[in-house]
């Protein structure tokens, strides 16, 4: 694969519950999300997923645990592309706050608004939120529809070949 766009992605949890945002802009408008973004220049992943949050929802995360690498595939629309390094956490510093980017909203993991997120979201959050790393890949359609997916539970890196579970296959 060639190279792609990196980004972070942050998941504050406690007990049953995990911090999503809506975005209120820009090309995911309206969709439910993690919190996080691209990669600056000569930042490091870690920096960036506590940069994106300090400016998104006001919070520092700390004590991140590196949970999923998620590679994000648009063979129609290539400078979308991205490999996403998900992180979770249960401390963090401040409140999440509403920016003029993100608007967040604390929910049940059993009520996550699948509907409202993007198509990949159902074939890992239910992961993540049982406590699993995970790698993934996934490829979009046309639609921006999840058409073809991969997801190896055991490890979030890549190279991973201890005990995988696989998931996958096509929808259509």
């Amino acid at each position: 694969m060639q190279s792609i766009q990196q980004a972070s992605l942050v998941f504050l949890m406690k007990e049953d519950e995990v911090l999503l945002a809506q975005k209120k802009r820009g090309y995911a408008k309206g969709k439910w999300l993690g919190v996080g973004g691209k990669l600056e220049p000569f930042e490091n992943i870690l920096n960036c997923a506590v940069r994106e949050c300090q400016e998104e929802i006001s919070v520092t995360p700390t004590n991140l645990e590196h949970i999923a690498t998620l590679d994000f595939i648009f063979p129609t629309k290539p400078t979308w592309s991205q490999q996403v390094f998900a992180y979770a956490t249960q401390t963090w510093n401040g409140e999440p706050k509403e920016s003029e980017e993100m608007a967040p909203q604390w929910f049940k993991h059993e009520d996550l608004p699948y509907d409202n997120m993007w198509s990949d979201a159902i074939h890992w959050m239910p992961n993540i939120l049982m406590g699993e790393k995970l790698y993934a890949e996934f490829y979009f359609d046309n639609n921006l529809q999840v058409s073809q997916n991969n997801v190896i539970i055991g490890s979030p890196n890549a190279n991973t070949t201890s005990n995988p579970q696989k998931e996958g296959g096509q929808n259509g």
